[in-house]
Parts: C-alpha cells; sequence; structure tokens
C-alpha cells in the first residue's frame, strides 16, 4: 500500500471511513475537501495527528490543487456531487463537480508526476441495461442521469490520461453505499421524513425499484483489496454484492426500528423515484469474486447495520 496517499472528499461518507482504515495502515494522508457536504467532525480525530493535514479547498482551484497535489504516492479522487437530482434542476453541477475536477486532479497529477490513480464511478454509467446483472464489459452504455453522464466521461479521461502519461488507474464502479455517516440517500431521506411526520412516509415512485446495496465497511475492504490484487494499467471492477432489496422493503425495515408500526407509507407513483432513477439495478460482481474478493453482508444486512448505526449518531 503506498505511504503519502491524497484523498479528494476524504471528509466525506465514503472517505472518512477511507481515511480511517490508512490511518490504521500508517499512511501519511492528506484530504483536500471543500466541506460541500463533507464534515470536519467525521475525521475529526485525525485532524491534530501528525500523519494527517487537512486542505480545506475546491477541487476548481486548479492553482492551490496543483501545490497541494505535490510528493504523494496515489490519488483516491472520491470528491463529486453527492445528489443525482440535484442535477437534474442544476444542469452544469455534474459537469463542474465530476468531470472538470476529474480533469483538474489528472492534470496536476501529470504536472507532479503522481502516477496512480484510484477513483470512485458508479453503476449509474450502464444507464438501463439489458442484461442484469450487469458486468463490466457490458455496452454500449447508455446513461440516463447527468451524474451518470459525467461520470462515464470522467472514467473516460482517466484511462485515456493513464495511457498517454503512463499511469494506473483502479476505476470502481460502485452499487448503492450504505453506511454510518451518511450525509445523503434513501436511507437518509427516510429518516429525516420519518422525524418530521412519524405518521407518514413518502416514497418517489411505486416502492418496487429494485437495487443492491453495499456497507460501506465492505466497500473500503474492495477498494483497497483490489490495489493490492489488481495489476493491470487500467482496472475497472463493479463493486457491489450478488443480490437486491426493494425500496418497499427498506422502508418496512426502517418504520420497524424505528418502532414507528402505525407509520403509512404512501407512493408517489410511476416506475422511478425522479428523471434518471434507474429502477431495477444489480451489479454482476464475479469479477471480483473470482480474484478473491466477496462481500460479507448483503444488501439486507448492508440496510439493516446502517440502519442502526445512522439512528445511532
Amino acid at each position: 500500500m503506498p505511504k503519502r496517499v491524497f484523498i479528494t472528499g476524504g471528509a466525506g461518507f465514503i472517505g472518512s471511513h477511507l481515511v480511517d482504515r490508512l490511518a490504521d495502515e500508517g499512511c501519511q494522508i492528506t484530504v483536500y475537501d471543500n466541506l460541500s457536504s463533507g464534515k470536519e467532525k467525521f475525521i475529526a480525530r485525525h485532524t491534530s495527528k501528525s500523519y494527517f493535514k487537512l486542505i480545506k479547498a475546491d477541487l476548481l482551484d486548479l492553482d492551490n490543487l496543483k501545490s497541494a497535489i505535490k510528493n504523494h504516492d496515489i490519488v483516491f479522487h472520491l470528491a463529486a456531487n453527492p445528489d443525482i437530482r440535484y442535477g437534474i434542476s442544476h444542469t452544469d453541477t455534474d459537469l463542474k463537480q465530476n468531470t472538470i475536477v476529474t480533469y483538474n486532479v489528472l492534470e496536476t497529477m501529470r504536472l507532479a508526476g503522481v502516477k496512480q490513480i484510484a477513483f470512485s464511478s458508479t453503476s449509474t454509467i450502464y444507464g438501463e441495461p439489458s442484461l442484469m446483472p450487469t458486468p463490466e464489459d457490458y455496452g454500449p452504455l447508455y446513461p440516463i442521469s447527468l451524474y451518470g453522464a459525467s461520470k462515464l466521461a470522467c472514467e473516460a479521461l482517466t484511462t485515456s490520461f493513464c495511457h498517454t502519461f503512463d499511469m494506473k488507474c483502479w476505476i470502481y464502479r460502485f452499487a448503492n453505499i450504505v453506511g454510518g455517516r451518511g450525509t445523503h440517500g434513501i436511507i437518509y431521506d427516510f429518516i429525516n421524513k420519518l422525524k418530521k411526520n412519524p405518521k407518514e412516509l413518502e416514497i418517489l415512485g411505486d416502492g418496487k425499484q429494485t437495487k443492491s446495496y453495499l456497507l460501506v465497511d465492505d466497500c473500503i475492504d474492495a477498494m483497497l483489496f483490489l490495489m493490492n490484487n489488481a495489476t493491470e494499467q487500467f482496472n475497472v471492477y463493479n463493486l457491489g454484492c450478488d443480490d437486491r432489496i426493494s425500496i418497499r422493503e427498506i422502508a418496512e425495515l426502517l418504520i420497524e426500528n424505528m418502532e414507528l408500526a402505525g407509520a403509512n407509507i404512501k407512493y408517489t407513483g410511476g416506475s422511478r423515484g425522479w428523471p434518471g432513477d434507474v429502477p431495477q439495478m444489480s451489479l454482476d460482481v464475479k469479477k471480483i469474486n473470482k480474484l478473491g474478493f466477496k462481500a460479507k453482508y448483503s444488501s439486507k444486512q448492508a440496510i439493516v447495520v446502517a440502519i442502526n448505526r445512522m439512528l445511532g449518531e
């Protein structure tokens, strides 16, 4: 494992868990985060340590990034717009916060001579595939959200920079990642809705949307496993588990855990929650399984653990 690590979005949900793990492995860590969705409290136990540095800055600030990224062995590029729905009303958000900042990261890596990047991509790059579970070599790819389109562009930028400038990449196509410190997503939204109105939970769509979920612990395990075991110049892997759970089941589990037995579930209707929502998602994880990694938690188990952690925060 490289010792000098630069993490964009390191104060965020996944990023802060990665910081915890890399700190335990003895890495020198720089977190670069504008704190738009990340929280300093997520990384509070590291901020006074000699191995840790927090730079509060935006990745669109190219000059600042050029200086900050020097003298690192690898970049974990996790920073992105975390809210797919926000891009519907602010259509340049994903272009700026995903695609352009990824170019900035790659360009500053080139200038600084940093040769390795681990990039957080997404299942949304597949759009609505005709083949499920969907393998990494599925195509052609037609994303249906601006978020998915921007992430697919980021993947292309990453592989092209790596080919042109002799760099190496690990591209992680995440399922829905859940766990403690969540700042967005289905569990976060449902908890906030039920806190505001314990008698009713509104679900966008018909509740039949069915997707794979991966506990953040498994996600970090998989990311680091691939760094140690996937040795090609371009390493593209689905990160998920081999089962799914419906939105309605998640709502019922949360109502049960919050002891709100009388709460009514209300549906807005339609097969998808919002424009760009992919109602059915299942990633083929045979490729990473064959390499030797399998998620410890099923989708349902991941949801239950995430609910308990988030309600305890």
